[in-house]
């Protein structure tokens, strides 16, 4: 009898171990289920809708595609930025930049305060900010005003743009990307802070409307700068592993550090050249007006040579101090100031449209402007194949400043300012 009782009571032993051991085995399945699924849905992109608002004033978008085929660009353009950011590489590059809490950031900039924004970019304002170790830092964050998918999409891009490409480029003229917070609907992006702002306000001022008034104020400053901006973006295109097409030079995009360095910055418009032509898929133009290359404007090719016209244009607002798009006077119409520059340039009147607020450049002085000038005009040529390579550029450029130092022998020509 006792020998019956044991057996039962291992049987039962064993038969409860048995359905126990089922029930594991179903509840591990279901939940590897669940969180498959919950993955796949996490990894799906908002769609583009079309009927969603505009974009600000000051950027254009041209040639909209079919409607078949612009949610693709974009969405195409979105998975590019999130393969790069994926990669093995990318993750490394990532490893070398901080991962902030929202937290810090809103005590950084005293919760995003007026008193602190300094700016805006591609994808939303920048402010000002102190960390908790002290150290000062300029942090963009993007759009949270508007809750469309279009609007939330672009975010995305421009965030995962800037996230991907700055975290392995390293150049001294490019603004440093320190850090990055990613929290629900919250992207923000931490830089180093340019305490001199950008060249843009240096130049446009209403402050800034007297002679003196202004370190840039120079012509050695204006020509190291465009010397600097050059090489940062001879640095994407030759140097960067891939190369890398900016899509938005312009002088609000050039900033100044504590020692008068220029810096380019704002890549959320970025592409990257290889992925950018296996894409069959036709570059919907998109800039900033007055900077914006025609033939990419016009025809939506965008190569290289769309960052040299956008550093052609800034060499000419260093030039002549006026503003991309200007009034003689108050009853004359609007002008460009490639129509303003190239046909008095052309006729040699080169003294004509410099910048009254700086003295008359001396003869080392002149030989550098005319040097300048000379590629800045080659910069805004209608056609990519008329304009020089950045390196052309930057060979030039660095010869204009062998000039200011009374370190080249050739002279350019003779004119002068006297009169």
């Amino acid at each position: 009898m006792r020998v019956i009782l044991v057996i039962l009571i291992v049987g039962s032993i064993g038969a409860f171990s048995g359905l126990c051991t089922i029930l594991y085995f179903l509840w591990i399945g279901a939940k590897r289920l669940f969180l498959k699924k919950r993955d796949v849905d996490n990894s799906e992109q908002p769609q583009r809708n079309d009927d969603s608002d505009d974009d600000d004033d000051a950027y254009i978008e041209l040639a909209p595609l079919p409607a078949n085929r612009a949610s693709n660009a974009t969405l195409g353009s979105l998975k590019r930025h999130r393969s790069v950011g994926s990669s093995s590489s990318s993750k490394h590059n990532l490893d070398k930049i901080e991962n902030f809490s929202l937290h810090e950031l809103v005590t950084a900039t005293d919760n995003f305060s007026n008193d602190n924004k300094i700016g805006s970019g591609s994808f939303g304002s920048v402010y000002k900010g102190k960390l908790a170790d002290d150290r000062e830092v300029a942090i963009k964050r993007g759009d949270i005003v508007s809750s469309t998918k279009k609007k939330f999409q672009e975010k995305e891009i421009a965030f995962d743009s800037e996230l991907s490409l700055l975290s392995r480029l390293h150049h001294k003229h490019l603004v440093r990307l320190i850090g990055f917070c990613e929290e629900n609907e919250e992207r923000l992006l931490v830089y180093e802070y340019m305490s001199n702002g950008s060249i843009h306000e240096h130049l446009h001022n209403k402050n800034n409307v007297e002679k003196n008034s202004s370190i840039l104020n120079s012509w050695k400053m204006r020509i190291k700068i465009a010397l600097d901006a050059a090489r940062g973006i001879e640095y994407i295109h030759n140097y960067a592993v891939p190369p890398i097409i900016h899509r938005d030079i312009k002088s609000s995009n050039i900033l100044l550090d504590s020692n008068w360095n220029a810096k380019v910055s704002d890549f959320g418009l970025s592409l990257i050249l290889p992925e950018m032509e296996q894409d069959s898929t036709p570059i919907k133009a998109v800039g900033t007006v007055g900077y914006i290359d025609p033939e990419y404007y016009e025809l939506n090719v965008l190569t290289t040579k769309s960052d040299v016209y956008g550093l052609g244009v800034v060499m000419l607002e260093l030039l002549t101090g006026k503003r991309v798009v200007f009034k003689l006077d108050d009853e004359s119409s609007p002008m460009g100031i490639v129509e303003y520059a190239r046909p008095r340039i052309a006729k040699g009147e080169l003294c004509s449209i410099l910048d009254y607020r700086i003295e008359k450049p001396n003869v080392n002085e002149l030989e550098a402007l005319k040097i300048m000038t000379f590629i800045a005009i080659h910069c805004v040529n209608l056609e990519g194949k008329e304009r020089p390579e950045m390196a052309e550029v930057v060979a030039n450029l660095e010869r204009a400043s062998a000039f200011l130092e009374g370190s080249s022998s050739t002279s350019f020509s003779i004119v002068s300012c006297s009169n």
